[in-house]
């Protein structure tokens, strides 16, 4: 990529976020730069997911880490067959952005054929790591950014725009990434002997997968008990064990204000987010950030608080599909 269309992609990029503020490469810390550069470089792009991370540079490493180790690391499955995962599961999750990014990336992908593909039917760890991967992400992008990335794109001129996107993606998405270089830039994770939690044991036979979700769950685990109060933690655990959110907006409503009541009042702002991005991340109202900004919490915060409901959520997913995919070994 040359540094014209890579200038032009970053500045792009910082026009997508919501609620928190860009952090540009010309003035960002180091620590910052390191990971757009390595976003740049292996992913083609600064990728607006990613970047919307950077006010807390830790969960930025963070979030690079478990994307590229699980969606851009080959192993025994292909990149389309990834994307495909990725959209599917961006589909579930009522995430429009990562739907038309993903999809445009499995049409790039694979050019003659008229149709994305159907998810791979068999489950695999390099793709439960996908799963997972964009289980969170999708709840940090329904937060974070807007609905389209083409949204300032006229209607008309959308369905050139798809299709010009799908071959810059596709194109992008044909290089490899070698397994591991993100590890350095996660804190503490190069060098570190972590025990694989049970519910990543999916990734016991990727190491490289391994050690950036066990890295990255520290860090965002860390950052959940700097902003998210003990209460909430717990509700917001014990909910993803033991409830669903309805699908409806009327049924969401009263179910989450049923489960905030036993909840102090001033920890209700933090909890209807906490438990919106862990349930029904497609639904959180502006109102709902605005009221934990009240309460306190700077971008960093605010991330932090996202971030934790997001992969404590996703988390509980990638359980349940190691569960199916134990069962049919």
């Amino acid at each position: 990529m040359s540094f014209t269309v890579a200038g032009l992609a970053r500045r792009a990029t910082f026009t997508h976020l919501r609620h928190v503020s860009p952090v540009p490469a010309e003035t960002a810390p180091v620590r910052v730069r390191r990971v757009y550069d390595q976003v740049e470089r292996d992913f083609g792009l600064l990728a607006p997911p990613i970047a919307l991370h950077a006010a807390a540079p830790e969960l930025l490493a963070a979030a690079w880490c478990i994307l590229r180790e699980t969606l851009l690391v080959s192993g025994t499955t292909s990149r389309r067959e990834r994307e495909a995962v990725a959209a599917a599961v961006s589909a579930a999750n009522a995430c429009p952005y990562c739907v038309e990014v993903h999809q445009a990336a499995v049409r790039g992908l694979g050019r003659r054929d008229a149709a994305p593909p159907s998810p791979p039917a068999v489950l695999s760890p390099e793709l439960i790591g996908v799963a997972v991967d964009f289980h969170y992400l999708n709840r940090m992008v329904n937060v974070f950014l807007r609905d389209s990335p083409l949204a300032a794109v006229p209607a008309p001129l959308r369905g050139g725009a798809r299709s010009a996107a799908a071959r810059l993606l596709g194109g992008l998405a044909g290089r490899e990434a070698v397994a591991g270089q993100s590890l350095p830039l996660l804190p503490g994770t190069v060098g570190a002997v972590r025990r694989l939690p049970d519910d990543l044991r999916w990734a016991a036979g990727l190491p490289h997968v391994a050690a950036a979700m066990t890295g990255a769950a520290a860090v965002i685990e860390d950052a959940g008990q700097r902003s998210v109060p003990p209460a909430v933690r717990q509700l917001v655990r014990e909910c993803l064990v033991d409830a669903a959110a309805p699908g409806d907006l009327a049924g969401v409503t009263d179910w989450l204000n049923s489960r905030l009541a036993g909840l102090s009042f001033g920890d209700r702002p933090t909890g209807r987010l906490a438990m919106l991005v862990a349930f029904a991340s497609y639904r959180v109202p502006d109102s709902a950030v605005a009221a934990v900004r009240a309460e306190g919490h700077d971008d960093a915060g605010l991330l932090g608080l996202a971030a934790w409901a997001a992969l404590t959520a996703a988390r509980r997913h990638g359980d349940a599909l190691a569960t199916a995919y134990e069962a049919a070994c």
